[in-house]
């Protein structure tokens, strides 16, 4: 079981500007008290071929984290466009947030991200130079991709048991109502 359970996701501002901030409205519960922070960060996926292309848009910490229930917004920089192959820029790509643990990563919520140009003449027929300010990004919130990875939250008191692999959300469990991650622990 885990110690601490995403409860909620909501992103703001959606659809926005590509060049806007990402916004995050993030809550969840935290079941025993934990003696170290917690990293949440935002990965944008640049080129499905190449992970060089990967930006991390966010690291923070939030702690100190108690028994109880938490809310807080995430923002962060879009991602800089001039490390993005143009042709890479326009179409479907993901956005990636991640929870961490004393470096062990236990929950991962995948986005899919469809950018285009916000005009409909654009769209049929794209200028030779990319318009980055007219492009639009929608973060497709009904169906997240919710993975959680089983870790030791106490390592002091079982140093040495092996780790269990990871579990992904089957596609009816992946999102409730309004984007909201769902229980994947069955």
């Amino acid at each position: 079981m885990s110690a601490v359970n995403l409860t909620n996701v909501a992103v703001l501002d959606n659809p926005t500007s590509f060049v806007n901030l990402f916004q995050f409205e993030i809550s969840y519960e935290c079941l025993v008290a934990l003696e170290d922070d917690l990293e949440w960060k935002l990965i944008y996926v640049g080129s499905a071929e190449d992970e060089n292309y990967d930006q991390q848009l966010e690291s923070v910490l939030v702690g100190p984290v108690n028994v109880g229930t938490y809310r807080f917004v995430l923002q962060a920089d879009p991602p800089d466009s001039s490390k993005i192959r143009e042709e890479d820029i326009i179409g479907v790509t993901v956005l990636l947030l991640t929870c961490s643990y004393m470096g062990q990563e236990f929950i991962r919520v995948g986005y899919h991200v469809n950018n285009d140009y916000d005009d409909e003449q654009l769209r049929e027929e794209p200028p030779a130079k990319l318009l980055i300010d007219r492009v639009q990004r929608n973060i497709l919130t009904d169906k997240p991709r919710v993975t959680k990875f089983p870790i030791n939250f106490h390592p002091e008191t079982s140093a040495g048991q092996q780790q269990e692999q990871p579990q992904s959300a089957l596609p009816e469990n992946q999102a409730g109502e309004g984007g909201k991650p769902t229980n994947t622990d069955r």
